[in-house]
């Protein structure tokens, strides 16, 4: 028996958020309707803020509400965020300045910047402090409070900090990516150091996230998705994400494993 509009749409919004990901080519088959009335009923699921419509289907889209511990974050995806930060820290070049935001991914840059000759980074990542000895780099931790939670230092300092130098390309780790509500993160004090670190680069702004951020939406803006120049992520990226980012001139890089 077909079922009625509303019926069908719930059982999408179902699929949706236990697989992740659906495909229109899919759930037209599933349901014997045409891959039209699909995107039709995507489209409203994507009104009502349940999914995140893609090139071939969508992606799921929920709301990050609390902050997860530092020590747990860096638990989670641990070999994902290894090869991110692989991939992003062979993008940096000798004799650039590096601005750098806090977070388990970003730190996993540091981690391989081993090779690089005459480097700068600035940030207010606490724990690249262990991470540097041995580099040919110059490590400038900006002031602030600091943050036990996200291990990073904050504030109106932080930001102050900042507004005094320019970086050749920064790198940013966020809490979500979405096509439709940009780069978020869970909390205020670290969404504006990101968002002064994109504002003070000169270069390309590269973004390091893994696939468990697309589709996530947090309480607060970094910046929108057209300020990315570079997305870094690893292999599990959904492909029928490329084409809308990249119509955004987005260049996708998926780390290899």
């Amino acid at each position: 028996m077909a079922l009625i509009p509303a019926e069908r749409r719930n059982r999408i919004h179902e699929m949706v958020r236990d697989r992740g990901i659906v495909r229109v080519s899919s759930l037209s088959e599933s349901f014997g309707v045409s891959e039209i009335t699909i995107r039709r009923d995507l489209e409203q699921l994507e009104q009502a803020g349940a999914l995140e419509r893609t090139h071939g289907g969508a992606i799921y889209s929920h709301r990050m509400r609390l902050e997860p511990l530092y020590a747990e974050k860096d638990r989670i995806h641990r070999e994902e965020k290894r090869q991110i930060g692989a991939a992003a820290a062979a993008l940096a070049q000798d004799g650039e300045t590096l601005l750098i935001n806090s977070g388990s991914t970003t730190l996993q840059i540091f981690r391989h910047l081993a090779g690089r000759k005459n480097l700068r980074a600035i940030t207010n990542n606490m724990g690249a402090a262990l991470e540097t000895e041995g580099l040919d780099l110059e490590l400038l931790l900006i002031g602030g409070t600091y943050r036990e939670q996200s291990n990073s230092l904050v504030g109106p300092l932080a930001v102050l900090s900042l507004q005094q130098v320019y970086g050749s390309k920064c790198f940013i780790g966020v809490d979500g990516i979405s096509r439709k509500y940009g780069l978020t993160t869970p909390i205020l004090q670290l969404a504006e150091v990101a968002r002064t670190m994109i504002e003070r680069t000169k270069g390309r702004v590269i973004v390091v996230a893994d696939h468990s951020k697309l589709g996530v939406v947090a309480d607060f803006m970094i910046a929108p998705i057209e300020k990315v120049d570079v997305l870094v992520v690893d292999s599990d990226f959904d492909e029928s994400y490329r084409q809308e980012l990249e119509e955004l001139g987005i260049q996708i890089l998926v780390a290899p494993m």
